[in-house]
């Protein structure tokens, strides 16, 4: 526990640091240039095709129908652009974890390890292209977790839950690595996430739960649409500084766990002089 909240803190502190607001600028733009060219290209054919795929549903007229003899006429040309940014909200929250977990998370890594760690030996137990491998695949599980699990959402409770869990754990096998890749070897990578499994899930989860707050920008209703060019970006900004906060946390907690290792280590293996 007390590894958990002195890294926070830490992380904390060092969102601030000049060096983590500039490295956030690449992936900030990298992802709102990606979500860009996704809406140039297909934004207008998907909500064609989610408006058709609306329409087939009588209930779902059946509302439109409701609205419009209360008065709310415009709302029928908002439903399909408002859901179309929701739906677009799991893709925009990947490209920023993977953004940050690329582009950013190796440089702060160094700067922790700079400062804090500065004599612990890098033992490059890990590469860039399984960080990659690894995080697609796991971006791919859990799309396939929130897809199984949206019929769910409709239980009050569970949609309060699942969700962050979803990310947290994403979040968790994504950044454990690649803050491990440079300075752990494979074994104590293992080592270490075993060892300290329940907390990094924890810090994962949290995360998760931080990473809700930028849906937040999208509960104004309808005049999301309209500020959706304003409102988008925001949002990405968000989900950058908290992935990497997040980022930062598993770095001082993973660092810190693995330098406490390695000196017990090096005290078992001193040898027992003779009285």
């Amino acid at each position: 526990m007390n590894l958990l909240l002195d890294s926070f803190w830490r992380a904390l502190a060092y969102c601030v640091h000049p060096r983590v607001i500039a490295l956030s600028l690449l992936p900030l733009f990298l992802t709102v240039a990606l979500y860009a060219a996704g809406v140039y290209f297909f934004w207008e054919d998907a909500i064609q095709s989610l408006q058709a795929w609306l329409g087939e549903w009588s209930l779902m007229d059946g509302l439109m129908r409701w609205l419009q003899s209360m008065g709310f006429n415009h709302l029928r040309n908002v439903v399909g652009p408002l859901l179309m940014l929701l739906l677009s909200l799991p893709i925009v929250i990947v490209l920023a974890l993977l953004s940050v977990s690329w582009l950013m998370t190796p440089s702060m890594v160094s700067l922790v390890s700079e400062r804090r760690f500065p004599q612990l030996e890098r033992r490059r137990g890990g590469s860039f292209w399984r960080s990659v491998s690894l995080g697609l695949g796991a971006s791919l599980m859990a799309a396939l977790a929130l897809a199984v699990s949206v019929p769910l959402w409709l239980i009050p409770p569970l949609f309060l839950i699942l969700p962050p869990l979803i990310w947290g754990w994403l979040t968790y096998r994504v950044m454990v690595y690649d803050v491990l890749a440079e300075h752990a070897s494979h074994e104590e990578r293992i080592a270490l996430t075993r060892d300290h499994r329940l907390w990094l899930l924890t810090i994962g989860v949290i995360t998760g739960y931080l990473g809700a707050a930028p849906g937040l920008v999208f509960a104004f209703g309808a005049m999301a649409v309209v500020f959706a060019p304003v409102l988008v970006p925001l949002a990405i900004w968000i989900y950058t500084l908290v992935f990497a906060f997040s980022a930062l946390w598993f770095a001082h907690f993973c660092l810190g766990a693995l330098a406490d290792s390695r000196l017990k280590e090096d005290t078992n293996d001193q040898p027992i002089l003779p009285a």
